[in-house]
Parts: C-alpha cells; sequence; structure tokens
C-alpha cells in the first residue's frame, strides 16, 4: 500500500474519531486533543515522503487538532476552543517532561528496549520543542480569533468558508514559525550551528508541509458540516 493511500486513510479515520468525540461532548473533544497533540510529537520524528514531497507523521493530528478546535468555537464558543488549546499545550508540556525523566534512567541489564530508539524518540533538542510549542500556541489561538472574527462577519453563515479562511492562515503561521524558529533562530540562539539549515531548505519545510496541512484540512471541510448531524449537547 502506498503511503498516499495510508494518508488519506489516516486522515479520514483521524477526522472521524473526531467527530465521533465531538458527538460525545466537549469534555471527550479535550481530551482527544491533548492525545492528539502528544502522538503528533511524536509522530513528527519519522519522516515520510508524500506526494513527492518529504514531509513528517504529525501532519494529519494536527489537522485533527485544527478541526477539534474549530468544533468547539462553533458549538462551544472561544472560550471553550481557547481551553482546549491551553489542554492540549498542559498535555504535551507533561509527556516532554516525563520523557526525560524516562531517558535519565539508567537501564536494568535486562533491558529489552533499545536505548538508541528511545533517545530519538524522546530526546528532543530545545530548538524542536520550543518552537513546537510555540508554533502550537501562536496558530491555534489565531485559528481561534479568526474563526470568531469571519463568523461575526459572516453572521454565522458559510461554514465552509469560515472554516477553510481561518485554517488556512493559522496553518501558515504553524508552519512558518515551527521552520524559522527550529532550523534558524533557535540553533544561532542555543550556539548550534550544526542545527542550522540553509534558508532555501527551511523554505522548502514551509511549503511541504503547507501543501500537506491544506490538504487535511480540504478534507475536513465535509467533516465539520456533518457535526450539525451529530450535535450533541452537555449533560
Amino acid at each position: 500500500m502506498s503511503n498516499e493511500i495510508i494518508f488519506i486513510i489516516q486522515t479520514l479515520l483521524g477526522l472521524a474519531v473526531v467527530l465521533a468525540a465531538f458527538r460525545m461532548g466537549k469534555t471527550w473533544l479535550y481530551g482527544l486533543i491533548a492525545v492528539n497533540y502528544v502522538l503528533a510529537n511524536i509522530f513528527v520524528t519519522k519522516t515520510i515522503t508524500l506526494f513527492g514531497f518529504e514531509a513528517t507523521g504529525g501532519n494529519v493530528l494536527y489537522g485533527a487538532i485544527f478541526l477539534s478546535t474549530d468544533l468547539l468555537s462553533e458549538y462551544y464558543g472561544k472560550e471553550a476552543a481557547r481551553k482546549g488549546v491551553y489542554i492540549g499545550l498542559a498535555a504535551t508540556l507533561f509527556y516532554l517532561v516525563m520523557s526525560q525523566f524516562m531517558l535519565s534512567y539508567t537501564a536494568s541489564p535486562n533491558d529489552w528496549g533499545p536505548a538508541e530508539g528511545m533517545k530519538s524518540i524522546f530526546g528532543f533538542a530545545p530548538s524542536i520543542v520550543l518552537a513546537s510549542v510555540l508554533a502550537y500556541l501562536i496558530s491555534q489561538l489565531h485559528d481561534v480569533w479568526a474563526f470568531h472574527m469571519w463568523k461575526e462577519k459572516f453572521r454565522g453563515k458559510y461554514l465552509w468558508l469560515r472554516n477553510n479562511l481561518s485554517t488556512v492562515v493559522s496553518q501558515l503561521l504553524d508552519s512558518l514559525t515551527f521552520a524559522f524558529l527550529a532550523f534558524s533562530v533557535f540553533p544561532r540562539l542555543f550556539m548550534d550551528p550544526e542545527s542550522v539549515l540553509p534558508m532555501s531548505v527551511v523554505w522548502q519545510i514551509v511549503f511541504t508541509t503547507y501543501i500537506l496541512k491544506l490538504l487535511v484540512a480540504g478534507i475536513d471541510t465535509p467533516f465539520i458540516y456533518l457535526s450539525r448531524r451529530l450535535q450533541k449537547k452537555d449533560d
């Protein structure tokens, strides 16, 4: 099975799970945002080829997070959506801290897990961690703000347009912020010249990740309309 087919199936499944969580209430959406952001930070360590582009494994889950916060914005309001953003951030920071404790342990002689594999997954460079967190906060908070700005401007109409207008700009902010901070700004601040990439490569990363995020955003449009049939008020 090709990477592209796997990507489409994973996207459809990830977005369908968001709708299932939405059907069960906003508390489930909060929990799913936390899980998806933690998983996205794990999956981002794998590089794959999609549609001829170099990509990381976290794109689908980032798209699912955007759908989750858009649903929170549409049905529960701006503050509920912001709460979802902060819950995702808190869960990821907790994961990052606990993973560093796990790496600090001296392994038992009977340990069967590959030590280098653990380091490659959990041994994040400071520039990557900070860039990921800041990109998440900037893009998600902008998405919440933009969604409500367009909702007021269109008087609650044109859900597909509001969803895409907010997501398209927010995903661009996410790609720009992460790529430039992780591979240009922060490595210089942390005196890590080996991690500084040429600007041409940074722009390539921005372009390829943004294109894939736009693809996920386009696929999620029918899902946000399906949410109208699945709406259920919390008890």
